[in-house]
């Protein structure tokens, strides 16, 4: 057994899926799902997971156009990005539990459902009702933020710790495509057609989306479709079964799913857990650096390059969500071959805290250096291509650091993954959105170069944090589970 490791299968043990020794007795599958319909769950979770960071990112090219229409300056338009924020760390606290007790389908409908219904009134908001864009804007965060959480509930259900890596790191593919794509879409939409059209498309997209979940996502949790073989009701069904169709039989037979222990829905006791709080800290932290970064480049390089136009301040965009990509792609891949590679290497002295985080300085030290530079190339108004590359290094390590935090958390917190990932977003959202307020201060009082440099220091010392959970983390652990009787 690891260290710090139960006789279940705990994080740091993957043992139901693996091949099973003669003489043993045969335990039924982790899930029943083959790996071709895991990716198929995973490529429609991944879809809803777009639609969390594109209202956000397909709106800040728009920014200064939309303080001219609404006649308000760029100062108080910037508080449309906080409160959408604000929301966007409040709202996974209350569907993802929901999510880790009810299921995560019908949470994943209700959800969408919102953010099109925000999204069409933001498209016919009045331009002298700025408090209605406000308010629009939480809605439409309500919506979309809790999509990341859910579908990483969906991959705690179907995925083992040795595969879990990699599942989430292409999960996390459509998250990081729309702080990609979106901004240079909605630069050359509100450069053509008006601000007006974007939220236009967003209604598009992500009814889309609603129909795709609405016919082939099936209920994933655990507590209600055991590895996917439990009969669930009949509202909790996919319209079209595409996968588990074996046992699409059973499920039509029956209207009521086998009762099932289910988790409670206070996500808040999860900042009680020692580990829980360090993960947390350090994911929050270098994530309101990055988003900063990202969500201040559209007014910074206007200022520092005035020739930019609204379509080509979109495509500026384009570097840090490649990194992003390629970060969280290649990070998935790392995790899995970093969890073998120590499982074998240590045997018994084997911990999950470890193999996870174990190259987390290697990251943490180049995203220190990033932000260094970002500071100071900007500060010398350096050639645009300076900037760009350092948004490709940041979106890099960020995703790196953020997707071996989260993945963690799942694995430390499996049954409640989903509340684990609310109250990731809520601690970096909350952080994002109080540095996105300050930070024209700070640049004003402090130069652009001192103000990153004050925050690429703050990051550095979050580095002992980091070997403080490989070294206790186990230990908390492990106490927490023995005082729930997991």
């Amino acid at each position: 057994m690891e260290k710090g490791s139960s006789s279940k299968d705990k994080p740091g043990r993957g043992n139901l899926d693996e091949p099973i020794s003669e003489g043993e007795i045969s335990e039924p599958p982790y899930s029943v799902y083959t790996r071709k319909e895991k990716w198929v769950i995973v490529a429609l979770v991944a879809l809803a997971g777009f639609y969390s960071p594109l209202p956000a990112n397909i709106y800040f090219p728009a920014i200064p156009q939309l303080s001219s229409a609404f006649n308000v300056t760029i100062e108080a338009m910037n508080q449309s990005v906080t409160v959408y924020l604000i929301f966007q760390g409040i709202s996974p606290m209350l569907w993802g539990p929901l999510s880790d007790r009810y299921g995560r389908r019908l949470v994943f409908l209700a959800c969408l459902s919102i953010l099109v219904a925000s999204s069409i009134g933001l498209a016919l908001c009045p331009t002298d009702s700025f408090w209605l864009l406000l308010f629009l804007r939480c809605f439409q965060s309500g919506g979309s933020a809790s999509t990341i959480a859910l579908g990483a509930g969906v991959i705690g259900d179907i995925a083992t710790t040795k595969e879990r890596g990699g599942y989430f790191g292409m999960f996390n593919l459509g998250p990081m495509l729309a702080p990609c794509i979106a901004p240079a879409a909605g630069g050359a939409i509100a450069q053509a057609m008006g601000w007006r059209a974007i939220f236009w498309l967003v209604v598009i997209m992500v009814t889309v989306c609603l129909v795709f979940i609405a016919l082939f996502l099936p209920e994933t949790l655990r507590a209600i479709s055991g590895n996917g073989s439990i009969p669930v009701s009949r509202h909790l069904r996919p319209i079209i079964p595409v996968v588990g169709r074996k046992y699409a039989s059973a499920t039509s037979s029956t209207d009521d799913a086998p009762p099932r222990k289910k988790q409670s829905i206070n996500p808040f006791v999860l900042f009680t857990y020692p580990d829980v709080l360090v993960l947390l800290s350090f994911t929050g932290i270098v994530y309101a650096v990055y988003y900063t970064v990202t969500a201040t480049i559209s007014s910074t390089f206007k200022e520092i390059y005035p020739h930019l136009s609204e379509t080509v301040l979109g495509l500026c965009y384009l570097p840090a969500g490649a990194g992003m990509i390629v970060g969280s792609s290649l990070t998935g891949k790392m995790l899995d071959w970093q969890y073998a590679q120590c499982k074998a290497k240590k045997g018994d002295l084997f911990t999950i805290e470890y193999a996870r985080l174990r190259i987390m300085p290697v990251y943490l030290i180049i995203f220190v250096a990033g932000v260094l530079g970002w500071g100071w190339s900007l500060q010398a108004r350096a050639h645009l291509a300076v900037p760009l590359i350092l948004a490709v290094v940041l979106g890099w390590t960020s995703m790196g650091i953020l997707n071996t935090t989260m993945t963690l958390n799942i694995d430390i917190l499996q049954s409640r993954s989903s509340g684990a990932t609310a109250c990731t977003n809520l601690v970096r959202c909350s952080l994002a959105a109080i540095l996105v307020s300050c930070i024209d201060r700070m640049t004003t009082a402090l130069t652009i170069g001192w103000t990153y440099t004050f925050w690429a220091a703050i990051c550095a010392l979050l580095l002992p944090l980091m070997y403080l959970e490989i070294k206790m983390g186990p230990q908390w652990r492990r106490r927490r589970e023995e005082r729930e009787g997991v």
